[in-house]
């Protein structure tokens, strides 16, 4: 016996993309290079010297792949501009060509009746503003704005909804902290830098987005979340994980709904970074009047607290020195009776609910938008020409279920964007690990929709999930 899970009228079904993992044409048509460009192209960066300068070749097949969406019935699709497209040195000259690139697409996608969220940044700095010392630089932000004001006075008439930065824990930790990412660098003071810039860019854009693209238009932020939960009662377990959920959830969402910081971070981070990088009124410019809040969501998190291995506030470093985990003081304690990804992401939908319903108790009861929730497989083209991604379709629904239960439980959700649309190419791990509801054949591009695909669409059509 199966239930089917109805949503509310208008919901918004979506699906999304970021430029780099899928445009290609990496210097096509007057575009600059970006961190991601430069990182890519050294040799041990990532996963067999991938880089995304074909990628799914989307520059190129923006219509076929538009035409494909509409074929799948789906109603939103959630992209990235490339900010080296429209700016290839970050400021100054806008390269009007790769404006076109963006105004063509959401042209295709207004013809098609596809609704378009757009992001103004996911990860791609121009590679001449990282030259100035990127995030870390404040001015760094500033000229973000000044991005957002040429994107929003372009676009500003054919897009309603607006996330002004995508994960900035990933950009600034994972990229200036840990260095896994692009830029690559390893310094924990310059990473905290460069969140604070990040957010102070979001508050400045919000602004401006706010101005330029009218009345109509709604302008949020997708912040990566996930639960933190101790393994055990014990204080410092208890301790461990509060200060891992102000690291990763609050050091983000406080500031721009509460306009604060966490204090159990704030002392440390000031003592890392220099007291001078937050400025008088810092926190009021980044807590902008949002529209919304984009969630991205793909797992919970449980830990302990660490031995003490190493002093905290140390640089991560390498294998033999002190590690990332030594500076939060924590020990990842995931759970075992967990199926995981292909990426070894422990699957559990509950905590999807579990981080909705947190969000309406800690902040209100502000819109929300699970802005990424998906999954990699090892799927394959079977001898039928098929791609029965069973696993990917168990997926959804279980999410899909758990974002049903926070809505009965009064969270106000708006949408869910799956990630992603393609296959495509997943930044460190190359084009090692496939995300998306439609199979990319990178030799041919050939686009084969998958078995989720179809699912989904059937989904979408009864606004509804069926849950065995």
């Amino acid at each position: 016996m199966s239930s089917r899970l109805s949503f509310p009228d208008g919901f918004l079904w979506c699906v999304g993309t970021a430029s780099y993992q899928v445009e290609g044409a990496a210097d096509a048509d007057g575009k600059g290079p970006s961190i991601w460009d430069t990182f890519s192209h050294v040799s041990g960066n990532v996963l067999h010297d991938d880089n995304g300068d074909v990628a799914c070749d989307q520059y190129h097949r923006i219509e076929s792949d538009v035409d494909l969406m509409a074929e799948l019935g789906i109603p939103a699709y959630r992209f990235s501009v490339s900010w080296p497209r429209v700016q290839p040195d970050g400021k100054g000259r806008v390269n009007e060509a790769g404006l076109d690139y963006y105004r063509h697409l959401v042209d295709l996608l207004r013809a098609r009746g596809i609704t378009a969220l757009l992001t103004l940044y996911h990860w791609d700095l121009p590679q001449a503003l990282q030259d100035e010392g990127g995030w870390a630089n404040r001015d760094t932000a500033y000229r973000f704005a000044e991005y957002a004001r040429v994107v929003a006075a372009a676009l500003g008439d054919r897009v309603a909804l607006w996330t002004t930065l995508n994960e900035p824990w990933v950009s600034a930790f994972q990229g200036y902290a840990i260095g896994r990412l692009a830029p690559g660098i390893r310094d924990l003071g310059a990473a905290v830098k460069a969140a604070h810039h990040l957010l102070l860019g979001h508050g400045l854009a919000a602004r401006v987005v706010a101005e330029v693209a009218g009345p109509k238009s709604q302008v949020g932020i997708a912040l990566n979340l996930s639960p933190v939960s101790p393994v055990t009662t014990s204080a410092e377990d208890v301790a461990a994980a509060r200060r891992l959920d102000a690291h990763l959830n609050r050091w983000f969402l406080d500031p721009v709904l509460k306009g604060h910081y966490p204090a159990e971070l704030l002392d440390e981070c000031l003592r890392l970074a220099g007291g001078d990088f937050l400025r008088d009124g810092d926190l009021e410019t980044i807590r902008a009047d949002i529209d919304f809040l984009g969630a991205n969501y793909y797992e919970s998190r449980r830990v302990a607290a660490a031995p003490a291995k190493a002093e905290r506030g140390a640089v991560p470093g390498p294998s033999d020195g002190p590690t990332y985990d030594d500076w939060l003081g924590i020990v990842d304690r995931r759970r075992e009776d967990l199926a995981r990804t292909s990426k070894g992401w422990a699957i559990d939908p509950a905590g999807l609910t579990e981080l909705l319903l947190h969000l309406r108790a800690d902040y209100g009861d502000i819109p929300l938008y699970v802005t990424e929730n998906g999954a990699g497989f090892a799927d394959y083209v079977d001898p039928e020409g098929h791609v029965k991604d069973t696993e990917r379709v168990e997926f959804l629904r279980g999410h899909f279920a758990a974002a049903h239960a926070a809505i009965a439980q009064g969270v106000d959700l708006r949408g869910y964007s799956v990630w992603s649309l393609l296959d495509n190419y997943e930044w460190a791990d190359g084009y090692s690990q496939r995300f998306g509801i439609v199979f990319v054949d990178y030799g041919t591009q050939q686009r084969i929709p998958k078995s989720s695909a179809y699912w989904m669409r059937d989904v979408i059509a009864a606004n509804a999930v069926d849950i065995d």
